[in-house]
């Protein structure tokens, strides 16, 4: 959104990133349950913006960033000179102090995540269809989902339809529609951003489709065999975690103290203190809203900072001050599963198809390229028509971790 807004200003733009792709992180979890390929929901970034003549896209991961001499530095050594830089690095999940728990409850935040995931999902349903033992079949066909947010409601949700529907006649020795889905949270409620009634909707939709969820105790222990929640264990051999997220390093290469989730602060403008060359925005940045809360880490809110920090260069580029950010909430979205989402726009709540609905065409809109929301509507008119996924591929290794 940055770079973009900067296609016509009098600067040289130089875009870095690690992947070659950019990614819309809110549809991820489809691909992770075989209704979305990769592609539907990634734009290789050159491809994006090639037809700016001021930009020039770099791919490299960043090591640091030496504000004295203003430089970034890359992983290969290169240094790339700025005279303003954008922080706009996201986050990653974060288990608390149990980083050992990844290898068997991965999080979703990269198309790797959503690959693997999606592996391991399937590849439950097939070792399931060829294990002779009950209580080993039992553990295949159980999915603990960690973590009550957005994410897990939808990963909930998904898996229960693909279990109940997609995958209900792919198999002649076991049953998918038996497949047991847990949902953990530790607080007393899923989706705790939103209001307490489209809450509890979310809840009861979910045990209506099947799902347990669990509520008031956190899981203690993740192993290849299970989920541990206060001494209560529920075997299981997919896990996968969606209860916290912490930022990028940024705060490290910028050489300032982060908050406990790793963000950096930032002063109205989205700059570092003292520092008004450097903007640091999106999941990276700790910026104040209202009455002491945050800008949420939600892909509105990224794409209005990037806005908003091109708009502050052009300012400074004409000695102009510009006005502190504003963030402006859009509304929380989350979808349950077939036919039904929860929407809070303020006064405004909207439950069930209408919200399903206005969900889908949020999220169609703010894809990236034709080619992307034309392919996502037909997946979704697909799947919505036939009850069936499109991408059940199992890729890499078939044995499970």
């Amino acid at each position: 959104m940055a770079a973009k807004a900067l296609a016509s200003a009098p600067v040289r733009v130089t875009m870095i990133d690690r992947m070659n792709y950019h990614l819309f992180q809110p549809l991820l979890y489809q691909v992770a349950t075989a209704t979305l390929s990769p592609a539907d929901i990634a734009t290789p970034i050159r491809s994006t913006l090639r037809d700016q003549a001021n930009t020039n896209v770099l791919l490299g991961d960043v090591t640091g960033v030496d504000r004295a001499a203003r430089h970034v530095t890359l992983d290969d050594g290169r240094e790339v000179p700025y005279d303003y830089l954008i922080v706009a690095t996201g986050a990653r999940h974060a288990y608390f102090g149990h980083d050992d728990w990844e290898p068997v409850a991965p999080g979703l935040k990269k198309i790797d995540d959503a690959t693997e995931i999606r592996r391991r999902i399937l590849l439950a349903f097939e070792k399931a269809e060829t294990e002779d033992d009950e209580a080993r079949r039992r553990a295949l066909l159980t999915f603990v989902i960690v973590g009550g947010g957005p994410t897990g409601v939808e990963m909930a949700g998904a898996i229960i339809e693909l279990a109940k529907k997609a995958l209900l006649q792919d198999f002649r020795h076991i049953d998918p529609a038996s497949s047991r889905v847990v949902l953990i949270e530790a607080g007393p409620r899923i989706l705790p951003a939103f209001p307490q009634t489209l809450s509890s909707f979310a809840q009861k939709s979910l045990e209506r489709m099947g799902v347990e969820v669990l509520l008031g105790k956190p899981a203690t222990n993740c192993t290849r065999d299970g989920v541990e929640r206060e001494g209560a264990w529920i075997p299981a051999r997919t896990i996968i975690w969606a209860a916290g997220v912490e930022a990028s390093p940024a705060a490290k290469w910028l050489g300032v103290e982060s908050d406990r989730a790793g963000r950096v602060p930032v002063n109205g403008n989205l700059n570092l203190a003292g520092d008004e060359p450097i903007f640091v925005i999106g999941d990276t940045a700790a910026a104040a809203w209202k009455e002491g809360a945050l800008v949420p880490g939600i892909a509105p809110a990224a794409k209005q900072m990037g806005a908003y920090a091109a708009q502050a260069i052009r300012a400074r580029l004409k000695d102009a001050t510009p006005a502190p950010f504003r963030y402006r909430h859009q509304g929380n979205l989350a979808t349950i599963g077939r036919k039904s989402a929860v929407i809070d726009f303020g006064r405004v709540r909207v439950t069930g198809f209408i919200a399903w609905l206005l969900w889908g065409a949020a999220h169609i809109y703010f894809l990236i390229g034709f080619r992307n929301r034309l392919m996502v509507m037909l997946h979704w008119l697909w799947a919505y028509v036939t009850f069936r996924q499109g991408v059940r591929l199992i890729t890499g290794s078939t044995r499970l971790p």
